[in-house]
């Protein structure tokens, strides 16, 4: 019986979540299970190229990022199911790795590509959340 799920969300990319995540709400609803919708702001690398960014630029685009995945939340999914809303910045599936196994999560469910990737069966983010995960992984076959 699954208690947690996470589901790993791209807030640029509709395809990510448009499939993924009624399968996740399904999912938690026939478990009783908690929903942790995830998305990863992706670092910019080296230090230098951070400072083409205004200062507040990370913050802002934390706030920003957040605001857009608690609408998405509130907007797909039923209010009796609980769901928590978590931003990170860093490379996208070790942070899904990362929050996964400290949340405590059996299973983490995600779409399998970005649509501009439509010739390759699995992302390099699902392809590496499902190779290096603790917990089961549901992949959603995207557009």
């Amino acid at each position: 019986m699954t208690k947690s799920i996470l589901f790993a969300v791209d807030m640029n990319h509709e395809s990510s979540w448009r499939k993924a995540l009624p399968q996740a709400v399904a999912l938690a609803r026939a478990d009783g299970a908690d929903l942790h919708a995830l998305t990863v702001i992706p670092d910019y690398g080296m230090a230098m190229v951070g400072s083409y960014f205004p200062a507040d630029f990370s913050e802002k685009a934390a706030s920003a990022t957040e605001k857009a995945l608690r609408d998405l939340v509130a907007a797909e999914v039923p209010d009796n199911i609980s769901a928590k809303c978590h931003v990170e910045h860093g490379t996208i599936y070790k942070k899904i790795l990362e929050v996964a196994d400290r949340l405590g999560c059996d299973l983490i469910v995600m779409a399998s590509h970005r649509s501009e990737m439509k010739d390759y069966l699995i992302g390099p983010n699902s392809a590496r959340v499902v190779r290096h995960a603790k917990q089961s992984v549901f992949v959603v076959r995207g557009d």
